[in-house]
């Protein structure tokens, strides 16, 4: 058996080999059968009672380099008590009569003796050894979380410093994006403001090809306006944007489409929508967002009126909000594609724009914490959703549409 006290066990049989050894020579010498079954059972008992001992301290958690402790402490007993019979013996006046019983009773109490003692004293060890292990172990483990300590302190203090630079990285290109937007712009319109007055004092001088360039130039110049003007919008999202307050999509909603009526009529757009909820958010980047989606799915309608609708639904703890059109949809290799700045379809004669509204759209939910993303099909029209966190209200329903 493994860790098995090879030293108690062996007290053990040596007790039983005395005590039958004893009763047997007994039984030889007189005869006294009874006597000696009860002499062999006295120290025979305790002898059984040190093999049971020897084989049932492996199952304890006493360590096993104690068992030579608890055999030593048995031997003790036992000397004791033969120091106790000696002197006995010796004394003179008390007579030196000893029976076998005398002596086995007088053996087994000290050997039993000596075992509770050392079983005692290895208990005792034990724990004292458990206590010093685990006090190591924290020692171990408390130098373990002041090193993590010291390296999360470092980590913060770098985290701080990077942040504090973007922080300065974020004011300077903001600063560059105004200055750059107005340094753009003035010579822009400058541009446009002669190409306006050669047309205005020059157009009977003009031929027709003369016309078509200036027209050209004209054109280019104002799509570079809206592109300067997209891009200042698109680098000031995180960095220009209004605090987050409770927003009320349905407004947002409404005053996007309030300022799409022109395109709305002009493309007998129809549009239905749910009733939405309310969210924390920037409401201007989210009248934004409901604009270019609108204005996108209008524009890709194809030949047929614009049919949308904007839906919602809880999605674990996030609104999904959705907007859903019936028109010439986007291949699957294309959709990730187009929430790329300048990343664009259809060339500028096929479909206007300047290929940042989409871009726009991703940063602003980005902003807000969502995601952004669209299903479609070529010719099954398209869906872009994307996620909000709850405000403090939500609707009472989401299932009742109404026309817009």
């Amino acid at each position: 058996m493994p860790h098995r006290s090879r030293y108690i066990s062996a007290l053990g049989v040596l007790l039983i080999v005395i005590a039958a050894g004893q009763s047997l020579f007994k039984v030889a010498s007189n005869g006294s059968g009874l006597e000696a079954l009860i002499d062999f059972l006295l120290l025979g008992f305790t002898g059984g009672l040190f093999l049971y001992v020897g084989n049932w301290l492996s199952s304890t958690d006493l360590d096993p380099g104690l068992y030579s402790r608890i055999a030593a402490w048995s031997l003790g007993g036992i000397g004791v008590m033969l120091v106790f019979l000696v002197l006995r013996a010796v004394h003179p006046g008390i007579p030196t009569e000893f029976t076998f019983g005398t002596r086995a009773v007088t053996l087994a109490i000290g050997s039993l003796a000596g075992l509770g003692i050392g079983i005692h004293e290895a208990r005792a060890i034990s724990r004292e050894r458990e206590v010093e292990r685990r006090n190591e172990e924290l020692r171990r483990i408390r130098g373990t979380l002041e090193r993590r300590n010291d390296e999360l302190t470092r980590t913060r203090a770098e985290l701080e410093e990077t942040v504090r630079q973007l922080e300065a990285s974020n004011e300077r290109l903001d600063q560059f994006a105004a200055a750059a937007s107005h340094d753009l712009q003035e010579p822009l319109r400058m541009v446009s403001s002669y190409l306006q007055l050669v047309d205005e004092r020059y157009a009977d001088d003009l031929d027709d090809e003369a016309e078509k360039f200036v027209e050209y130039a004209a054109d280019g110049a104002e799509r570079m306006q809206v592109m300067v003007d997209d891009l200042l919008q698109y680098s000031r999202v995180e960095t220009r944007g209004d605090p987050f307050e409770p927003v009320d999509l349905d407004a947002a909603l409404d005053d996007a489409l309030t300022d799409l009526q022109v395109r709305i009529e002009e493309s007998n757009a129809e549009i239905t929508a749910d009733e939405l909820p309310r969210v924390e958010g920037d409401s201007s980047q989210l009248r934004q967002l409901f604009q270019n989606l609108l204005s996108n799915a209008i524009e890709y309608s194809g030949d047929e009126p614009p049919r949308i609708h904007v839906s919602v639904e809880r999605v674990g703890d996030e609104w999904k909000i959705s907007v859903r059109d019936e028109g010439i949809g986007i291949d699957p290799e294309d959709q990730e594609r187009i929430f790329e700045i300048f990343d664009r379809l259809h060339s500028r004669e096929e479909c206007e724009g300047t290929g940042i509204g989409l871009a726009l759209c991703r940063r602003v939910v980005e902003r807000h914490g969502g995601e952004i993303r669209v299903d479609s099909e070529p010719g099954e029209g398209s869906t872009f959703s994307f996620t909000l966190e709850p405000g403090a209200e939500t609707p009472a329903s989401s299932d009742a549409n109404s026309a817009l």
